[in-house]
């Protein structure tokens, strides 16, 4: 499986976030579409696109004037990855035919693996929603060996 390139600059743009808000008390530090642009190298116009969606996800609050800009809509800890990547993809489905109302497979009438994909869709969401936004965010000790 692989992400799609808004997923992971949606994970990239959260991770930023979380890193800046995190740095003032009680994540209260407000950060702008801007300024995550500047900080992750991705184009505005799709930080702001990724924000829109984020929003609506509830993943992000927005506030406009004096003051204004985004922060984390709930602590970093309690965002996760799963979070982050259905915000941008919708449900997290391995297979076209396990997102529910999707009819497209040839094979569909006789497929005996269809039944199981929503156990493993649920496997996969279950991995992703154990890694929080806060481990995203922090640094990754060097030293690492091949």
């Amino acid at each position: 499986m692989r992400l799609s390139s808004m997923a992971d600059y949606a994970v990239v743009t959260m991770t930023a976030a979380a890193r800046h808000c995190g740095r003032h008390a009680a994540g209260g530090a407000r950060v702008s579409a801007q300024q995550l642009a500047d900080e992750t190298g991705l184009p505005v116009p799709t930080v702001q696109k990724l924000v829109s969606k984020l929003s609506a996800a509830g993943l992000l609050k927005s506030a406009r004037g004096l003051g204004g800009g985004l922060k984390l809509a709930r602590p970093a800890a309690a965002i996760s990855l799963a979070d982050i990547v259905e915000a941008v993809e919708g449900p997290i489905a391995m297979a076209p035919c396990s997102v529910h109302g999707r009819h497209d497979c040839t094979l569909e009438a006789d497929c005996t693996v269809r039944p199981h994909w929503p156990q493993v869709d649920a496997a996969l969401r279950g991995a992703l929603a154990g890694v929080p936004l806060t481990q995203l965010a922090s640094p990754v000790a060097s030293g690492i060996s091949a």
